[in-house]
């Protein structure tokens, strides 16, 4: 039985049914076809308490990066996560998790700072990165784990 991820059309709203092993295709709106937004072109893949474990398991390699609206060191941060997202394509998953409205995740995996980046190789957690960090460094990280 596959696995599947919905996710939710940034131009009309409608939620799609994907099947995980497919997101790396980049996937698009069944009714408006714009691309969705696990897409690398349009940037990080928005993940949540429900879809976290199906889409981060499914890379072989992935960034996520653990922030809050609020946080001022996040939003220095999250310009570096979008380039990267671009930057890797197809063989990174590079994601974004709003720890205030997805506390389980955070929990799991002890978030208690942010930003907080988490590098997974093969749905594993191999490495954590706390605080802003200098995009050298960061990319640095990430390509450790490819």
């Amino acid at each position: 039985m596959a696995d599947f991820t919905i996710i939710r059309c940034p131009s009309c709203g409608v939620k799609n049914r994907v099947p995980v092993d497919k997101l790396s295709l980049g996937p698009r709106c069944g009714r408006c076809k714009t691309l969705l937004p696990y897409h690398r072109e349009s940037g990080p893949v928005i993940l949540n308490d429900s879809n976290f474990d199906s889409i981060v398991g499914a890379a072989r390699a992935a960034l996520v990066d653990c922030w809050a609206p609020w946080c001022g060191p996040c939003r220095m941060v999250g310009p570096v996560i979008e380039d990267l997202a671009r930057e890797f394509g197809a063989s990174v998953l590079v994601g974004k998790l709003n720890i205030d409205e997805n506390p389980q995740v955070a929990e799991r995996y002890q978030i208690r700072s942010i930003p907080t980046l988490l590098f997974f190789k093969n749905g594993k957690l191999s490495d954590t990165m706390v605080g802003a960090a200098p995009a050298q460094q960061i990319r640095a990280r990430l390509l450790s784990i490819i």
